[in-house]
């Protein structure tokens, strides 16, 4: 059984602009021994033509558009199975909507099928009124992630979640959520990649979010502490990652190797 593995971005490959030390070698080491691998990230507002340019900038090169999935388009997937050539609200920024016109749907601010909302640097106040209105007359209320923060170069910076927050105490409705910790984007991330939840390590830098799906999900997991959690949050959680590390840079290939043959 060769190994998998599914990687956050967001305070594991980068913070903010900056790549994160150890980062590159991880890329070029999984590349050298041919190991399967996925980048997937919570945040909504790029495509994955962005992601992979964005790393070629910042020196990681060599990678294509189908080593990314992004909350955007695991959202627009799951709303294509739910209800195909539906119609949606969005609060976000043109990735999720791109996504969701190439799943079919159509955006509407009039009587639409959901109300879909991902990370926006651009969130107004008519925007949330719109959201809330629509909610209350009967719009399904969707999420991208869950996350409150993002890490930036400088400290941190509201997500998605804050967006939700303000949403669900105006309408007292809470949305379904379908990033990640919803284990639900880790079954389409091993779709993409054809491989079993026994072979796939996921790596990630927060504890609520890409451990504890990639635990729902079967997998073995990293933790790496160059994002938001840190080893005084580690026990806050009645759960742990199977591995702990400083940076990517850290993860032993050959160890990871050797206990995924022996499964």
């Amino acid at each position: 059984m060769e190994l998998a593995v599914i990687s956050d971005m967001d305070g594991v490959i980068y913070r903010g602009g900056r790549l994160i030390e150890g980062a590159s070698d991880f890329v070029s080491r999984m590349k050298e021994r041919n190991i399967p691998f996925l980048f997937l990230t919570n945040n909504s507002e790029q495509t994955q033509l962005d992601l992979l340019r964005k790393l070629k900038n910042l020196g990681i090169e060599g990678l294509q558009e189908n080593n990314f999935i992004t909350s955007a388009m695991a959202t627009a997937t799951f709303l294509k199975t739910q209800k195909p050539n539906g119609t949606a609200y969005t609060i976000g920024g043109a990735a999720l909507s791109n996504e969701l016109y190439k799943a079919g749907f159509s955006l509407t601010e009039t009587d639409p099928d959901y109300v879909v909302v991902g990370k926006t640097k651009g969130l107004n106040f008519d925007m949330l009124k719109r959201a809330i209105n629509l909610i209350n007359r009967g719009a399904k209320f969707i999420a991208t992630n869950p996350d409150m923060v993002d890490p930036v170069e400088n400290g941190l910076e509201p997500a998605c979640g804050t967006i939700i927050a303000a949403i669900e105490a105006a309408t007292g409705k809470q949305p379904y959520v379908v990033g990640k910790p919803n284990a639900l984007m880790m079954m389409i991330a091993k779709q993409m990649l054809g491989v079993h939840s026994a072979q796939t390590v996921m790596v990630g830098d927060r504890m609520d979010t890409d451990i504890v799906s990639g635990l729902e999900a079967g997998m073995r997991t990293c933790l790496v502490l160059s994002g938001v959690s840190d080893m005084n949050t580690l026990s806050a959680f009645p759960y742990r990652p199977t591995y702990i590390h400083q940076n990517v840079g850290e993860i032993d290939f050959d160890l990871l190797l050797k206990e995924t043959e022996a499964l």
